[in-house]
């Protein structure tokens, strides 16, 4: 399927690594240039020379989301090659804390990064997408947004004001030719989760093969449908859809991705 990115150009935030890294390499993938964001000069680098070595097109901004300050350059530096045609807000972090040890600086910290980041770069992109009456904002949420647990709250929070921000602006948007969605990963696998189920394993008597202890580790932690844990191009496929013209009709919407996970219709 043509997803007709060809020509588009997409900034995605906290880019250098992780989920963000997976969506880039496939927004260019299909034909668009990709501002890759991050604040480390060198990962960020590796990640717009990886896609310019496949063959796609990318450029580097350098910014800590969480100030002003970098949120000017940051816009400066991707709006220099041209129009933003989609902004990808996926910058943010998932610090270990609980009731317990989560202090008021820890829930305000979080909410800079998690929420507040995104608010700025919507400023400074989403103007310029009026101008010419297309664009794509797409805020990367999760399921503990929906369905929160007992620990992690201060993360859960952001999450849920993801979703939110999103519906607000999208009835903002209202026929400006401009949508904006969420994508609600489930449990996805990175290195770090799969060195934390390993290294749980052996006590947990989860198996011996990572198709067991993967089968055995969803079922005993996040359970879904699917008996496993997500994949970052899963993640990233759901956002080239919503990229492009084939969602024109698709707004104030969280796409869940989560095998399953949220029990429930939302």
């Amino acid at each position: 399927m043509d997803l007709q990115l060809t020509g588009k150009r997409a900034l995605v935030t906290g880019s250098s690594s992780g989920l963000g890294e997976a969506i880039a390499k496939a927004l260019a993938t299909e034909g668009a240039q990709v501002v890759v964001h991050g604040r480390d000069r060198a990962r960020t680098e590796a990640v717009a020379d990886a896609i310019g070595a496949a063959g796609g097109s990318a450029v580097v901004s350098l910014g800590d989301l969480t100030t002003d300050d970098d949120a000017d350059s940051v816009a400066e530096t991707a709006l220099a090659g041209g129009p933003i045609d989609i902004l990808v807000n996926n910058v943010g972090a998932a610090p270990h804390r609980d009731w317990e040890t989560a202090t008021a600086t820890d829930w305000s910290q979080i909410y800079e990064l998690n929420v507040i980041s995104g608010i700025r770069m919507i400023r400074r992109v989403v103007p310029r997408m009026h101008e010419r009456g297309w664009g794509r904002v797409i805020q990367i949420g999760g399921g503990l947004g929906l369905q929160p647990t007992a620990d992690l709250p201060h993360y859960n929070a952001t999450l849920a004001a993801r979703h939110n921000y999103t519906v607000s602006l999208a009835r903002h948007l209202k026929g400006s030719g401009i949508t904006s969605n969420a994508v609600a990963p489930g449990a996805i696998l990175t290195d770090n989760a799969r060195q934390y189920i390993t290294n749980l394993a052996p006590d947990r008597g989860w198996g011996e093969t990572w198709e067991e202890i993967e089968r055995n580790a969803i079922e005993e932690l996040v359970p879904n449908d699917v008996g496993r844990l997500g994949r970052a191009e899963e993640i990233a496929a759901a956002v080239l859809y919503l990229s492009g013209p084939l969602a024109a009709y698709v707004t104030g919407t969280t796409l869940r991705v989560d095998g399953g996970t949220i029990r429930g219709i939302h």
